[in-house]
């Protein structure tokens, strides 16, 4: 029954997406521009034409109930990758996914927590206290076993973080082998640009690296302390997003954690107190290059008992290829997630995770692009052009992992990648933020590109949230590719600044990863469809330049820009690196 009902979800979805193109082409002619002769290193913006109403026919059908929040594993994350794929094949792109097909296969573990998972806090002076899985904290096997039974003493380690760019160390040589550690998210508190990027959160701060950076020095769990002023989001987002079933990628070999654990605050504070310690003085010390680990004389005695669910999701990729033999070979891409939080099985009303601003926006965004770009004849860049709609980006960016490392063109020929992330369909914007494109040498292109367009760049709204770091444009740059994010500033037209700042404001305290993100029927596209021809005029320009688009020099991505691009470099006039062919 559940076969049948997922293959006639797949049907219906399908139907629906094909109906909806022939009924906007019945409406009107398509729109299809030739690109200028002018030089290709510049050309002006070509007549191309991006319907919001487009953008919005996605996102209702991506946000509806019919496919469940999209859940990664799921089945509606599964309609809703055939939807995005057979959108890509009614445009007429090339698959260029697994065997011929628009799919990428990402193999993934689900680990579910059960409820017979136990936290408890051990101390000699002050005995033992149990704490409630979700009120208190959330936990996840990242080793991906069924049963693990901890019983360890707990490390507090500050943020947890060694950086010897910035002369940080938290860890001082102690040995976390066989311990716990606590530390806090986020990073050193600075206003000074050269120190861990002053006031703008590095990776450093996120939740990732703490967790990577301690199962790498042997810890067999972590105590993330959640503050709400940290970690830009409160404990609602952490429950939503950590309690109940999360997604791995198929074990590569990393060391992994056996209690990857978020903890409340006011228990931190109560945890560190059972120590004779208080935590806002630690908070204060770990402010400092001297801090020193301290061993709390508590144990963490836990069993965490997991259910494991080994599946297969996807990405969905799509080519559009570039006019020059050569220069095809390279490519330009796009990227937004099409996964949300799906279902809680906990909750019998209002249970859907509906992800309509994050992210069927973006993938609304992406279609949209696609759609335009391949109306356009001749092609408009030399270089490909790849699309890819990309799976469990809330589980951790898996998919775009995933992505990176096995893409259908080689990092170092990627010459940049434009990634969309919950745009708010609230108005026409005045202002565009793109958080990351400072670090690139296209920096200066999308600077006048902007004001062509009338597009004041406005800096990163909110640089403390490490925005950056969150979505999908941070894998792709881990393996090279000069990426960033496209979204609207906090100007729209007819409205000052603080309105701008009230509706983001209230998008993430009332809805974000919450099943009130939900579709509206007034909602305004008109920003979201302004952003997707930002984003395609910059890939025009991308696709013209006559070198593939780096880093600046000594960013932290640049190394691994020049590797990248040294694998695919020929060696010698007889013997080349191996490439793709299209």
């Amino acid at each position: 029954m559940r076969k049948f009902k997922f293959l006639l979800g797949v049907i219906l979805a399908t139907a629906l997406c094909v109906s909806y193109v022939g009924a906007q082409a019945s409406k009107t002619e398509a729109r299809r521009a030739t690109p200028s002769k002018a030089g290709a290193n510049n050309p002006p913006p070509a007549s191309v034409h991006m319907d919001p109403e487009q953008i919005r026919a996605h996102v209702k059908f991506l946000a509806s109930d019919l496919l469940e929040g999209r859940g990664t594993g799921q089945r509606g994350g599964d309609i809703a990758a055939e939807y995005i794929a057979a959108q890509f094949a009614l445009y007429g792109l090339k698959p260029v996914g697994d065997d011929g097909t628009y799919f990428q296969h990402v193999p993934m573990v689900e680990v579910k927590t059960l409820g017979d998972t136990s936290f408890n806090f051990v101390s000699a002076d002050r005995g033992t206290w149990t704490l409630k899985n979700l009120d208190d904290y959330v936990t996840n096997n990242e080793s991906q076993k069924e049963q693990a039974d901890i019983d360890a003493p707990i490390v507090f380690v500050g943020y947890g973080i060694n950086a010897p760019e910035y002369a940080w160390d938290d860890y001082k040589g102690v040995d976390l082998k066989g311990k716990v550690a606590l530390l806090f998210v986020n990073e050193p508190i600075s206003d000074d640009p050269k120190f861990f990027k002053g006031k703008a959160l590095t990776y450093y701060g996120r939740w990732t690296y703490k967790f990577e950076e301690t199962a790498r020095r042997g810890a067999v769990a972590t105590l993330i302390i959640h503050r709400t002023d940290l970690a830009s989001y409160g404990w609602e987002v952490v429950r939503n997003s950590w309690g109940h079933e999360k997604s791995y990628l198929k074990l590569d070999g990393s060391p992994r954690l056996q209690a990857a654990s978020w903890m409340r605050f006011e228990v931190a504070k109560k945890l560190v107190e059972a120590a004779g310690l208080d935590l806002d003085k630690l908070f204060e010390q770990a402010q400092s290059r001297e801090f020193h680990p301290i061993e709390l004389p508590v144990h963490l005695q836990a069993r965490v008992a997991s259910q494991l669910r080994p599946f297969v999701s996807r990405n969905v990729l799509a080519a559009l290829l570039g006019r020059d033999a050569k220069l095809r070979e390279e490519a330009v891409l796009y990227t937004a997630h099409y996964d949300h939080l799906g279902l809680d099985p906990d909750k019998t009303d209002h249970n859907i995770y509906h992800g309509a601003v994050d992210n069927a926006t973006g993938c609304g965004v992406l279609l949209e692009l696609a759609r335009v770009w391949s109306q356009v004849t001749p092609p408009a860049s030399p270089r490909t052009i790849l699309f890819a709609a990309v799976t469990a980006e809330e589980q951790g960016l898996l998919g775009s992992e995933y992505l990176g490392t096995h893409s259908p063109v080689p990092p170092g020929r990627i010459s940049l990648d434009l990634n969309y992330d919950a745009l708010a369909p609230i108005g026409d914007p005045e202002e565009v933020e793109v958080s990351g494109a400072e670090r690139t040498t296209f920096y200066p292109t999308m600077e006048a590109l902007a004001k062509t367009l009338g597009l004041e760049i406005r800096p990163d709204a909110h640089p403390e949230a490490g925005h950056y770091y969150r979505s999908d444009q941070f894998s792709l740059a881990r393996v090279g590719i000069p990426s960033f994010s496209i979204g609207e500033g906090l100007k729209f037209k007819g409205h000052d600044e603080a309105w701008g700042e009230a509706q983001e404001r209230d998008y993430v305290e009332h809805r974000y990863h919450q099943p009130t993100d939900e579709y509206l029927p007034g909602m305004d596209f008109t920003g979201d469809a302004k952003m997707a021809m930002f984003g395609y005029e910059l890939g025009v320009r991308a696709g013209s330049q006559p070198k593939l688009i780096g880093w600046q020099p000594g960013d932290e991505f640049d190394a691994i820009r020049q590797e990248s691009q040294a694998l695919t470099r020929p060696r010698t006039q007889k013997k080349r690196a191996p490439r793709r062919k299209f």
